[in-house]
């Protein structure tokens, strides 16, 4: 097969347009993912609320957010190779009416249990949604100018859901905490009646040798136990006997499903997709990226509630200026790419997120918020722009149609399980810096530590993105999923076929 980056064939007047169909299964795939988003930070807000109604207990309320983190990050490399082997539209629409389902229990129930369970299924249902609904836009959308767009305004989505979720929950909360668990069950409905109609059917992989059951089990086993282990940790202690053991169970788990994927006839994972650079730059890219921005808006929301005395609606608005910087560049970055390519965005984003976070450093008890915290907002908001669709498009050019689940699946689990290890990182050093008497300024000093943390994950990732931008010789190639392309063109997106 010729890999898309490398055809000469001009594009037709009538693939340079977008028709209403096309502009239909975009907004699906995009309400999925929105959802998505919005379900990790809606509830964050309304954890009293719960506490409270339903005589919750702190260790029991985490695990309302946890579940939800375990049941995504865990499965996502399941749910992207079910996607290649079932059908891409088949697996999108039964995950996104589990997901309705458990939107509708979760606001129903009087249980503690019962709310966890409906969040972990929840998670469960987006680790199949996000993989295929990626990779629908790769197989649907031809590579070039019309994927990068289409890329861009889809991954966009995710931060302009997180963002709202926040202003979102602040105005729920007011009236019940249910109606934070509520709304996204009628709006996966309409996206799934809609999806229903307009996204485009796929075929089952065929002539794939099977299905790989060892390799599903140890690879969903140790994905599980990796995120219940960094959530868990900042609690058992990182150097516990459970933690370690945990970690040593994890390593051993990874190093058999790499021999067992090494021999299966249909992998998990096609190890060789990792020989491009591109690909591991783009997934440990996401990785830091995305780890890092976790644990800053955590920090940050801390700050502003605990320290400031903030509201959690004077909080979310706080962030805004950030998910409406993303939101409006949505249609946007995808030109930016076609001209630039994917590599210098993407370090441009790692500076833009880094020199952000360094600013929030000069945080006080009395900020001012045009001066201080509003340029961080802003340049974490252009990072974010500019980076994340670019790690999407990187990650998935090139890739041969059949493995775009498998790709979407391993990105989407870089950006769970970076999220999940760096928030626990920056839990536990805040935690280790706390102070006997919580005044506000001890607080605060205890709040430097992580910050600083979150700033150097940034500086690890900028770097690892910098290495990107050396160019190899001409004539030497690497393998990207089956279909052999140039490494000095990996990083970039012609603008021209």
């Amino acid at each position: 097969m010729i890999s898309p980056l490398t055809t000469s064939a001009a594009p037709s007047p009538a693939a340079a347009r977008w028709t209403p169909r096309l502009w239909g299964t975009l907004l699906v795939l995009c309400a999925a993912m929105f959802l998505d988003a919005l379900d990790v930070s809606m509830v964050g807000v309304a954890l009293p609320s719960i506490g409270s109604d339903l005589h919750l207990p702190t260790s029991t309320l985490q695990w309302i957010v946890s579940g939800y983190i375990l049941g995504y990050g865990g499965l996502l490399l399941l749910g992207g190779r079910t996607a290649d082997l079932l059908g891409r539209r088949q697996v999108f629409l039964v995950a996104l009416a589990v997901f309705a389902l458990a939107s509708l229990l979760g606001g129903l129930v009087d249980s503690g249990p019962l709310l966890i369970a409906s969040r972990f299924i929840k998670g469960l249902s987006a680790a199949f949604t996000a993989p295929a609904g990626l990779s629908i836009i790769t197989t649907t959308f031809p590579q070039g100018p019309l994927r990068n767009r289409a890329l861009s305004i889809y991954t966009t989505c995710a931060a302009t859901g997180y963002s709202l979720g926040l202003v979102f929950s602040g105005l729920l909360t007011e009236a019940s905490w249910r109606f934070t668990m509520l709304l996204p069950a009628p709006v996966a409905l309409i996206a799934l009646l809609v999806g229903m109609k307009l996204l485009p059917r796929s075929e089952r992989e065929r002539g794939h040798g099977g299905y790989d059951v060892p390799g599903a089990v140890l690879g969903t086993a140790s994905m599980l136990l990796l995120v219940f282990t960094v959530v868990q940790a900042p609690e058992a202690g990182w150097a516990s006997a459970r933690t370690i053991l945990s970690f040593v169970a994890v390593a051993v788990m990874l190093i058999v499903f790499v021999l067992v994927e090494r021999r299966s006839p249909s992998p998990l994972i096609r190890l060789g997709v990792l020989r491009s650079g591109s690909q591991v730059r783009a997934q440990l890219g996401a990785l830091t990226f995305v780890g890092s921005y976790t644990g800053f808006q955590f920090l940050v929301t801390l700050y502003m509630q605990q320290v400031l005395g903030w509201s959690a609606l004077h909080t979310a608005l706080a962030f805004l200026p950030a998910g409406a910087l993303v939101a409006l560049s949505a249609t946007k970055v995808g030109t930016v790419i076609d001209r630039f390519g994917t590599g210098r965005l993407i370090v441009l984003g790692f500076v833009m997120m880094t020199a952000g976070y360094a600013l929030f450093l000069r945080i006080d008890l009395h900020p001012a918020y045009a001066s201080v915290i509003l340029p961080t907002m802003l340049l974490v908001g252009a990072g974010f722009a500019l980076s994340y669709p670019s790690l999407s498009v990187q990650a998935t050019n090139g890739v041969d149609d059949d493995e775009q689940g498998m790709v979407s699946g391993l990105l989407n689990t870089s950006v769970q399980v970076g999220g999940a290890i760096f928030l626990a990182v920056a839990t536990a050093v805040v935690t280790a810096h706390a102070p006997e008497k919580a005044t506000p300024q001890a607080v605060l000093d205890s709040y430097r530590p992580g910050l600083v943390v979150v700033t150097i994950v940034a500086v690890v990732g900028l770097l690892l993105s910098l290495s990107g931008l050396r160019r190899s010789r001409p004539g030497h190639s690497v393998v990207v999923a089956g279909s052999t392309v140039k490494a000095a063109d990996a990083d970039r997106v012609p603008v021209r076929h």
